[in-house]
């Protein structure tokens, strides 16, 4: 499970540190047993973030199954995907 304040406390931590891949290992620490991954926002699709932000947005990620899936149901959430969203010029 992961809570709507821990998505705004990992926000915090990453408008503060930076969005990048640097910021995993920090939150990794922070939230043992949360699983946390970085990506670029355009390689996600069409899936809906449960947080946005201008520099990034936030997926849900369901690790029950074998297989890893975005969800935007909180409760069964194990993990969190930081998705860099980059202007275009």
């Amino acid at each position: 499970m992961i809570t709507t304040a821990q998505l705004a406390e990992v926000s915090s931590k990453i408008k503060a540190y930076g969005v990048d891949e640097s910021i995993l290992s920090h939150l990794r620490q922070n939230y043992q047993g949360v699983h946390f991954t970085y990506c670029m926002d355009d390689d996600i699709g069409s899936y809906e973030p449960v947080l946005s932000e201008p520099d990034f947005n936030l997926y849900l990620i369901d690790g029950r199954e074998h297989c890893l899936c975005l969800t935007n149901n909180q409760d069964v959430a194990t993990g969190i995907v930081i998705a860099e969203v980059v202007a275009d010029e």
